[in-house]
């Protein structure tokens, strides 16, 4: 998954649903805002959070919860023939089973960043928000393959005070992105919904590729979009 928006040309009048798994309005809006700016021209950008739910997701019965309520909301959307599907947490919640329902594609930010970053060729950084994260997203390194070369840190701020940008969520961020480059990181993922936007603005700062998942996630989605329509004709 080394595409870029660039990659592909998606045909006309796409749709894309972009889910933030939580109930903060602030995350959702935010991912809104970034993935109808990256869009290209027709290419319809939807994004919603479910009615309920946590409002973050921050330990297993979080994720459980929000899990079955992204579920029902995919389930009663069916019909509007969405082109993919994009969960907008670091997490895998409810891939698995969104793709075994929909039959389209369907990606987290997790792995269209983490993949992003490791085609780079280098060890990469992912930095996400409260510590409870960490283990989970080494375990997704596991799973994709590239645990050996990506160092999981944790700014140790929760998603709603990341998300609003506080002193202290931002001087966190800024130290773990300056320690990652002096480790030798060829890249820096940032592991949370929360951080949506922001990858251009820090790359430009600490002087390396920061992604957010977002243009990978969407590069993903409508790559597979036209893949399936060629096959179809």
């Amino acid at each position: 998954m080394t595409h870029t928006p660039g990659d592909a040309t998606p045909p006309a009048s796409v749709r894309v649903l972009a889910i933030n798994p939580n109930t903060n309005p602030t995350v959702t809006q935010r991912v809104r805002e970034v993935l109808q700016a990256q869009a290209p021209p027709g290419v319809i950008i939807e994004a919603v959070s479910p009615p309920h739910g946590p409002r973050a997701v921050e330990n297993g019965q979080d994720k459980t919860r929000a899990a079955n309520h992204v579920m029902a909301l995919i389930q009663s959307r069916l019909a509007q023939g969405y082109a993919g599907y994009i969960l907008a947490c670091f997490d895998d919640i409810a891939v698995a089973d969104a793709r075994a329902l929909t039959g389209a594609p369907v990606v987290s930010l997790a792995e269209a960043g983490i993949r992003r970053a490791d085609a780079t060729g280098g060890p990469f950084t992912v930095i996400t928000t409260f510590a409870g994260a960490v283990a989970t997203i080494e375990s997704l390194c596991e799973d994709y393959g590239v645990r050996e070369r990506c160092r999981v840190v944790a700014t140790g701020i929760g998603v709603s005070d990341t998300a609003a940008r506080t002193p202290e969520a931002e001087a966190r961020l800024a130290r773990l992105c300056e320690q990652a480059r002096a480790e030798g990181a060829r890249a820096i993922v940032l592991g949370s919904g929360a951080f949506a936007g922001r990858g251009e603005e820090l790359a430009a700062r600490h002087g390396l590729p920061v992604m957010d998942g977002f243009a990978e996630a969407l590069a993903f989605v409508l790559h597979k979009a036209q893949s399936a329509a060629t096959q179809d004709t």
